[in-house]
């Protein structure tokens, strides 16, 4: 007997990646709740580790090592990830908003947001400076500033021990690239007033022998392009300037009803705030006991009872409380790999410190990156002897990667009986029926995605855009929809919850399409699958697969790759950035692209066949062949890289299967790579591909000419 999962009850919601709920994330994986759905939101795809941000600066890290993946993360803990910032918390409806979005509700929330430098009150800061946090914006404007040419004069706004740190990295890389011109570090009292006597003689000497100009107890006046203007009115050259003095909490936590030091979040010793239900940790906390300094440690500390109290207040358990460390262990880059150590007042130093801090920091990261597989289930020990094969050596991709293959679908088509009413006109192999309604054309389709992220909203964007795709493909204006949804089993309120964030996401597509929701049909079922019954009005002839001329340029709209990103992510193989990048793709409405190739003589969207598999759904259906320039067929960040280690989706040998004679391997796959939400494939007169061509990439910048139609039947050749 079928097993069906176990309803989920409850929304867990972490509000931020920072590395508290990073670490949450992982205990979460490894031991989850059953009956709750844990969410987590953070403005992008990665969470930087600000222990290594030195090592970056410096140019001892690439990028990439400074980024923990939440969307591996968020997927190993069986979570769904929201990318966007979190603006309020509301504690009275027990929502967070997110621009963009529905409010997402919560049973039991968490604050990790970190904290920013930023200095709105000094006048010319926001335009000229940059804080050095929230990190990731820093990380990107020094990779952008270093990389350049010429004498570089660069400060550092406060003289902390994270400020002397940043401005040794600074100095380092750019002595390092010959382009050390003036490096500055100024503070309105001491430097260095947060470490012990002999911390401050070796880090002072540190910034003696790289030239560092240090400026003490000065006042800042204005922040210039070029320069940094002190009140006795000394102009200081600067061309990077950041700022590193002090601690900010995000200011719309002023907005949230929750008790505030200082606007930092104030938690009692289990780390709760004062609303019951809602915690906090990390730097945007104030730890009201036994106040902290803003420090990484105590966020790294505070995740296991973090833990443990957000499953305790789902499961009625006793809180645990924290206790946090009187001391902790200091350890401060010097610009090149030597490095300060402190605690308890010992002092020690040298390249050794260097490396002792790097095993510490890259222990912190890999397990964030050594995140177990997902599994094939294993065979009952008695099975067909065909199931292997059958069940292949992966899980089943979702979106179009669990479309049923072509082979099957021909031959079901093939021996289905032939239309008999008079407003039904048969189209050869298009996915929507043309229908006679009052005199007026009508095209009607259906679609559904088996879900590939955990984000229903996100899905229902997705969902939407790609049933469309069918309306749009014939030249038709969208102009009614109604929704078929399968969700998982959800306690009712969670049904309630969910439902509204798939129909308002959903909703403002269709609507944007000029199209309404009019109705749907719900279900409970293992796993969630949105689906649209979508009809369309042509006010001219509809543009079908037949209509293709010989030399007809073809057009592509969209790059290639989802397939094989998605079957990535289910494994943990695919970056978060990418996967980040295919999901904006697929949501990417084809509305405006599709006006402008309204005088197509054939069209189609590339969906689960992949590129050459509904190429030649045009080939046959016109009677001609086809000749694509590989060189030209746009590809999303990551696919070929992907594609290049033999990943493939699903649903990838059934479509390769329909072109034999075209070998596949590498970068080649992808042209066999099922699409959802794909884009358009369009035939037209190669003039007038090239006259609109400027036009269509401003509404779908990665739209390029692939290659033309040729009058050799039933022939795709590559050059």
């Amino acid at each position: 007997m079928h097993a069906a999962p176990l309803p989920l009850t409850k929304d867990v919601v972490l509000i931020g990646g920072g590395h508290t709920h990073a670490l949450v994330l992982r205990k979460w994986g490894m031991r989850p709740l059953a009956g709750a759905r844990l969410t987590v939101i953070n403005p992008g795809p990665t969470a930087p580790y600000s222990g290594m941000l030195p090592g970056f600066v410096a140019g001892h890290y690439d990028r990439g090592a400074l980024d923990i993946d939440l969307v591996k993360l968020a997927r190993f803990a069986g979570a769904r990830l929201i990318l966007g910032a979190a603006e309020h918390i509301d504690t009275h409806a027990r929502q967070v908003h997110v621009a963009g979005r529905p409010p997402i509700a919560y049973d039991v929330a968490a604050i990790n947001l970190g904290i920013t430098s930023a200095m709105p009150d000094m006048a010319g800061f926001k335009d000229h400076a940059i804080p050095a946090k929230p990190l990731g914006r820093f990380a990107a404007s020094w990779a952008t500033y270093l990389e350049g040419n010429g004498p570089a004069h660069v400060a550092v706004i406060g003289g902390g021990v994270a400020g002397v740190e940043l401005i040794l990295a600074m100095a380092h890389a750019l002595r390092a690239r010959r382009r050390l011109a003036q490096a500055t570090l100024i503070d309105r009292g001491t430097i260095l007033d947060d470490a012990g006597s002999k911390a401050q003689a070796r880090l002072r000497n540190a910034l003696h022998d790289l030239g560092v100009t240090v400026i003490e107890q000065a006042t800042i006046t204005q922040i210039e392009a070029a320069h940094v203007v002190l009140d006795d009115g000394r102009a200081i050259r600067s061309d990077f300037t950041t700022g590193a003095a002090g601690a900010r909490p995000y200011a719309w936590l002023s907005y949230s009803g929750l008790d505030l030091h200082h606007g930092f979040v104030r938690v009692d010793s289990a780390l709760q705030t004062s609303q019951t239900g809602v915690f906090a940790s990390g730097d945007c906390a104030h730890f009201s006991t036994d106040p902290r300094p803003k420090a990484g440690v105590y966020a790294v500390r505070q995740a296991p009872v973090l833990y443990h109290n957000l499953r305790a207040s789902l499961t009625k358990d006793p809180l645990r409380q924290y206790q946090p460390q009187k001391d902790y262990l200091k350890l401060i880059s010097m610009g090149d790999k030597s490095a300060v150590g402190e605690r308890f007042g010992q002092t020690f130093s040298g390249s050794w410190i260097w490396r002792w801090k790097d095993h510490i920091d890259q222990t912190f990261m890999a397990q964030f990156r050594d995140l177990p597989q997902m599994e094939t289930p294993d065979l009952p020990p008695e099975h067909t002897h065909d199931l292997p094969e059958v069940l292949g050596e992966k899980p089943m991709c979702g979106g179009c990667g669990a479309k049923v293959g072509a082979r099957a679908l021909k031959a079901t088509l093939s021996s289905a009986p032939e239309v008999r009413r008079a407003d039904i006109t048969p189209l050869p192999g298009d996915d929507a029926a043309l229908l006679m309604t009052g005199g007026q054309q009508q095209v009607l389709s259906t679609d559904h995605l088996r879900a590939f992220t955990a984000d229903p909203v996100v899905m229902a964007r997705i969902a939407a855009v790609h049933a469309l795709g069918d309306i749009w493909a014939m030249g038709a204006a969208p102009q009614a929809a109604t929704a078929n949804l399968i969700l998982p089993k959800l306690s009712p309120e969670l049904q309630a919850r969910t439902l509204n964030e798939i129909m308002v996401a959903a909703g403002e597509i269709i609507r944007d399409a000029g199209a309404d929701i009019v109705g749907g049909h719900t279900s409970v079922g293992d796993e969630l699958t949105i689906g649209f019954s979508v009809t369309g009005l042509c006010h001219r002839q509809p543009i079908t697969l037949a209509g293709a001329q010989p030399g007809d340029a073809l057009i592509l709209t969209k790059p290639l790759g989802t397939g094989v990103i998605m079957a990535a992510e289910m494994t943990g193989a695919a970056d978060g950035v990418v996967v980040a990048g295919a999901l904006t793709s697929m949501s990417q409405p084809q509305g405006q692209a599709a006006e402008l190739l309204c005088g197509a003589h054939a069209m189609t969207d590339v969906t689960g066949f992949g590129l050459l598999g509904h190429l030649l759904g045009i080939c046959e259906a016109s009677k001609l062949g086809a000749e694509l320039r590989l060189d030209a067929i746009p590809y999303l960040p990551g696919a070929a890289a992907l594609s290049a280690r033999g990943i493939r989706s699903s649903l990838f040998a059934e479509n390769a299967a329909q072109l034999p004679e075209i070998s596949t391997g590498g970068v080649q796959d992808l042209l066999f790579d099922p699409q959802t939400a794909g884009g358009l494939l369009a035939a037209l007169p190669m003039r007038q591909a090239e006259a609109l061509l400027p036009q269509l990439r401003t509404l779908a910048p990665n739209a390029t000419i692939i290659g033309h139609m040729s009058d050799t039947a039933g022939a795709i050749t590559l050059v």
